[in-house]
């Protein structure tokens, strides 16, 4: 019998399943492209890497969440965290409880789009902001529209890639992921070595010591480190959208969520970033279009690519003055890490978008295969759409990039969640129940995620300059989706004769 072409492909084993979501963390890149960043909001100069471990122990917590999900319901296909919250209700014995399956489900997939829609968008914004980069590095100063048409240039070619299949997308992750991974361990090691032999090189650390690095300062400013954090962690709970093209989803899917979190995240993010920190100094200098001078953290926080000028200090001061080289060299990994990152992202955006479309929750044209490739085609150019726009607005400043950051990251802190809370319900009163597993961890998620929500945007607003100005736009992304997505299920429901919340022990078609 013929394949149905219709029908995504089963081709990814676990390698495939992991790969995929190490590509979306990318610490190779997020170093890279997000230091920025987190130098330029509250406690960059103190509680980055304690911000980064905050946010690792909540990220851990939700995957554990996610992990078990996955294994409770291998069938889950393209639909993930979506497919989730409406078996999590759907299973339950009472009618009272089944009625929530479909506004539970829909609060998943908003979150999960303001949370997967977005993140293309910042990905692309931070690769045209790479290359613009580069180019200044060579004496060539890229126009504000050019550097738009690099953003959308860039989106239109990972569409190009997405649209032929996950298996070519995958063979891309796995060169990526052992490039970057090689290229920051190597990055990591000059930078600790260039502060232990040059212990006078500066008169002003960063760090006074390595201690300093690792010990919370104020509570506050990690908090609010962990909630920008949080964007170069998102990525583990991909592979539960891939429970479709996995070959064994039951045991692949759980495991590609933990192992991408804990090669990513605890190793390769706590040893860059510790590495980066502890190598900043007055000696890192940046000076501004009207000659200001600026160094140390406050160098970072305004160049566009404070690793990269990072790099070029190190590189001249250890390898004979081949610092530029050096940097050259590690902006390209760079730039194939954000690749590899927006193509795993798009991947996942689209495939929930798939799953909800064909169950009449959004657009049918974004449930249509490609005939060829099997892949949501129409999906992919829609968010190549969206994501040249906001990475158009994403090179603006850098309180433009926080702020769409920022509402991606909303997105996140919302779904991973309601994530936490699906999995005790899910599990609560079967005989599979774990009081650890089950309860504990997913309620110290929910709190977590919550708290960092919570944080995101009280501190983050009270906090003048670029924190307060950023927060304010992430806010009103999230309040216009939020009233779009309403709006779409009233009129949907109408459309479709459907309930809501159905009275109890009526069903939805």
């Amino acid at each position: 019998m013929a394949e149905d072409k219709t029908t995504m492909k089963k081709t990814l084993s676990l390698t495939g399943v992991t790969v995929n979501a190490m590509a979306l963390i990318a610490p190779g890149a997020f170093l890279w492209i997000t230091y920025q960043i987190q130098a330029s909001n509250t406690g960059g100069d103190t509680d980055m890497w304690t911000g980064i471990v905050a946010a690792l122990i909540v990220a851990f917590l939700t995957a554990v969440a996610f992990s078990e999900l996955a294994r409770r319901y291998p069938e889950a296909g393209a639909g993930g965290s979506y497919y989730f919250a409406e078996k999590a209700f759907l299973d339950r014995e009472k009618a009272s409880h089944q009625r929530f399956a479909r506004i539970a489900k829909f609060l998943t997939g908003w979150a999960a789009h303001l949370f997967y829609w977005v993140y293309p968008g910042v990905m692309v914004a931070m690769m045209a902001t790479l290359i613009t980069y580069i180019f200044n590095q060579f004496n060539v100063n890229l126009p504000v529209p050019m550097q738009i048409g690099t953003a959308i240039l860039f989106s239109v070619f990972v569409g190009f890639i997405a649209v032929r299949g996950i298996s070519g997308s995958t063979n891309v992750a796995i060169i990526i992921n052992i490039i970057q991974l090689v290229s920051l361990v190597g990055f990591s090691i000059l930078a600790i070595m260039f502060r232990l032999q040059n212990p006078l090189h500066a008169t002003q650390w960063l760090h006074p010591s390595a201690s300093s690095i690792i010990f919370p300062h104020n509570l506050g400013s990690m908090l609010f480190q962990s909630t920008i954090a949080i964007l170069i962690l998102v990525g583990f709970e991909s592979s539960t959208s891939l429970a479709g093209e996995a070959i064994n989803p039951k045991r692949d899917i759980p495991r590609g969520v933990l192992l991408s979190l804990l090669i990513q995240g605890l190793f390769a993010y706590l040893l860059e970033y510790f590495a980066a920190n502890y190598a900043i100094s007055e000696k890192l200098v940046y000076i501004g279009t009207d000659g200001t001078k600026l160094t140390g953290i406050a160098a970072a926080a305004a160049s566009g690519a404070p690793i990269g000028d990072l790099t070029r200090l190190i590189g001249d001061s250890m390898l004979g003055g081949n610092g530029f080289a050096l940097m050259i060299i590690i902006a390209i990994t760079v730039g194939l890490a954000v690749l590899g990152t927006t193509l795993a992202a798009m991947n996942t955006a689209v495939r929930v978008s798939f799953a909800m479309a064909q169950d009449k929750e959004m657009p049918g044209l974004l449930g249509a295969l490609h005939d060829k490739h099997a892949t949501p085609h129409k999906g992919v150019w829609m968010l190549v759409a969206v994501s040249a726009v906001i990475g158009s607005v994403g090179v603006l400043n850098v309180t433009a990039l926080t702020g769409v950051t920022l509402a991606s990251n909303i997105g996140t802190f919302v779904l991973y969640a309601l994530i936490c809370g699906l999995t005790f319900v899910t599990f609560v009163g079967r005989s599979e129940f774990h009081s650890i597993k089950h309860a504990v961890i997913p309620i110290i998620g929910l709190i977590g995620n919550i708290g960092l929500l919570v944080g995101v945007v009280l501190i983050g607003l009270t906090t003048p300059g670029v924190s307060a100005d950023a927060t304010k736009i992430a806010l009103w992304i999230t309040c216009g989706w939020g009233m779009i997505s309403v709006v779409y299920l009233v009129l949907n429901s109408r459309k479709h004769g459907r309930y809501i919340i159905p009275p109890v022990g009526v069903l939805n078609k």
